[in-house]
């Protein structure tokens, strides 16, 4: 891939037309609300009577027009990568000599994700941190996701993704930059390290695919480790086990089916909201509503991006793309030599072994958390921000 000229990069503002959010205003009046069952809960899905309050909140109190406002004072662009649409945010620290970090999101998250951590990773020194911790940060939107959607093409996993993260990078001047990511933010991160290691100088995660867990663990196994990681390989099985028994219906429709999918939450914001917001509240640290854990202002916001731009299905195809792949994508990966942190949240659906991670990735790193989940940008951005600031310094400081 070859780089192109900084004219092919637009500047971008966010304005959603009136007649777009009055469209939605009109269908949320209109929503036709299915039975449910008495005393069930959440057992079979969302909760109808939560729902319905959730929706009353998004016609009448939530404020598109202040999120859009927030997400403006972010600097954005958009560019063409390699026949995608590109839309990204670029927020230069105050520090000339700051890193370079891209940070990605997952599904079903957003830009949305790092509202609160863009701040103290640009500029440190205003957050009651250290100036030699600055980040040039730069946000993309993943293809086929809100405002980077839809894709055009077939063929866009991971792997792909990340060359063209580093494209983007060129775009922008950026020799050597870091990398930092959750869910499928995570995969890209991961496959940039593996793949662009003289372009990578490292790569935080938090979330690791493939160091959880997948089945149950022999006498044998166990008895190689120590009690600590014994208890943690059985605590990664469960967590697994119960995700793939009674959570992973959403993947496997995503795998298969995205198209299908589409025409049911493109027509129903209702349908895209609930179709999300059981992810929000299945992982996150929360005990029983999402918004225990983050506010519900930015889940709707996070909605919002999906519904306005008409991405759950070109969203849902980065799954397809993973479980279809061919060449580079469908052979397994080599390890990864990049220096990687891996931070552990709580409440991650995925646990991961670090006798497993070490097999695959370079880990100079590990951090576990007593608290936060999935998206932790979000639910715990102090502790992230702290542990993305301290792993590229202890890479500094090694020289």
């Amino acid at each position: 891939m070859t780089s192109s000229p900084h004219e092919s990069i637009r500047p971008f503002r966010l304005a959603i037309p009136q007649s777009d959010l009055d469209d939605l205003h009109d269908r949320l009046d209109r929503t036709r609300w299915p039975d449910e069952l008495p005393g069930v809960g959440w057992a079979y899905g969302v909760s109808r009577d939560y729902l319905r309050e959730l929706v009353r909140y998004w016609r009448h109190d939530y404020d598109w027009r202040a999120a859009e406002a927030r997400l403006n004072e972010w600097p954005q662009f958009t560019t063409e990568i390699d026949g995608a649409h590109l839309h990204f945010a670029h927020i230069r620290s105050p520090q000339p000599d700051a890193t370079p970090l891209v940070i990605t999101h997952g599904w079903p998250g957003s830009i949305v994700e790092f509202l609160d951590v863009v701040g103290p990773l640009t500029d440190p020194a205003a957050h009651g941190g250290d100036p030699a911790d600055a980040f040039h940060v730069v946000v993309p939107s993943i293809p086929g996701f809100g405002l980077s959607g839809p894709t055009r093409d077939t063929g866009w996993e991971a792997g792909r993704m990340a060359d063209a993260w580093v494209e983007l990078m060129d775009r922008l001047g950026y020799r050597r930059f870091g990398a930092q990511g959750g869910d499928w933010g995570a995969m890209i991160s991961r496959e940039l390290g593996r793949a662009h290691p003289d372009r990578v100088t490292g790569v935080h995660l938090n979330l690791l695919p493939g160091a959880q867990a997948t089945s149950e663990p022999t006498d044998e196994e166990l008895a190689a480790l120590g009690a600590e990681e014994q208890e943690r390989t059985l605590t990664s099985w469960r967590r697994w086990s119960a995700w793939s028994g009674d959570a992973s219906a959403y993947a496997l429709l995503h795998s298969t089916r995205p198209q299908t999918l589409a025409y049911a939450l493109t027509d129903s914001p209702v349908g895209q909201l609930a179709w999300i917001i059981e992810k929000f509240r299945e992982w996150t640290d929360s005990d029983e509503l999402p918004e225990e854990a983050v506010d519900r202002d930015r889940l709707l916001t996070n909605v919002m991006l999906y519904w306005l731009t008409g991405t759950a299905g070109s969203s849902a195809r980065i799954y397809y793309e993973r479980a279809h792949a061919a060449g580079r994508a469908a052979a397994p990966a080599a390890p990864s030599t990049a220096p990687t942190a891996l931070a552990v949240f709580p409440a991650e659906i995925q646990i991961p072994l670090r006798h497993k991670a070490e097999r695959t990735e370079n880990i100079v790193r590990w951090t576990e958390f007593d608290r936060g989940g999935h998206f932790a940008a979000m639910e715990e951005p102090d502790l992230l921000v702290d542990d993305v600031r301290a792993f590229f310094r202890q890479l500094r400081e090694k020289g």
